[in-house]
């Protein structure tokens, strides 16, 4: 298959995922491309209008929404001696601290924003975030560190 051809699969490929993703967020009552997040959860000063003019506030941040940042999905950790480390192969178990059913962490750039738990929309596993950490709490806990 030639590198055009591959891109095309991929780029096909997404797009179905895309709209099984948004049929999955319909399930939910989410509008695809809507995205309702709280004043707390966005921070006080931001104003929407409903012509959708900005705010100066919403033209600032409107600067920095196109830097990638790294999302981190956190099922678990462990602690093991080099040892065990090297003693791991195909099939090997390795115990995390969480239980099964407790909510997974999702990290941006190593900072804990979200809790959720996994779901599964054709064989692709995505996370439904059920608790958002509030900018107080980040704070907080960044400063216990």
């Amino acid at each position: 298959m030639a590198a055009n051809d591959k891109g095309g699969a991929e780029l096909a490929e997404d797009s179905i995922s895309a709209d099984d993703w948004a049929a999955a967020m319909a399930e939910q009552g989410v509008a695809a491309g809507e995205v309702a997040l709280s004043e707390e959860a966005t921070g006080a000063g931001v104003a929407v209008y409903p012509d959708g003019g900005q705010s100066v506030a919403d033209e600032r941040i409107s600067l920095i929404l196109d830097i990638p940042v790294n999302v981190t999905v956190e099922l678990g950790r462990t602690k093991l001696p080099i040892r065990s480390l090297l003693q791991l192969a195909q099939g090997s178990v390795v115990e995390l601290d969480a239980l099964a059913g407790e909510p997974m962490d999702v990290l941006v750039n190593g900072c804990l924003i979200a809790q959720g738990e996994v779901v599964v929309v054709n064989d692709k596993f995505g996370i439904r975030l059920t608790d958002i950490i509030t900018p107080a709490e980040r704070l907080r806990r960044l400063s216990v560190k």
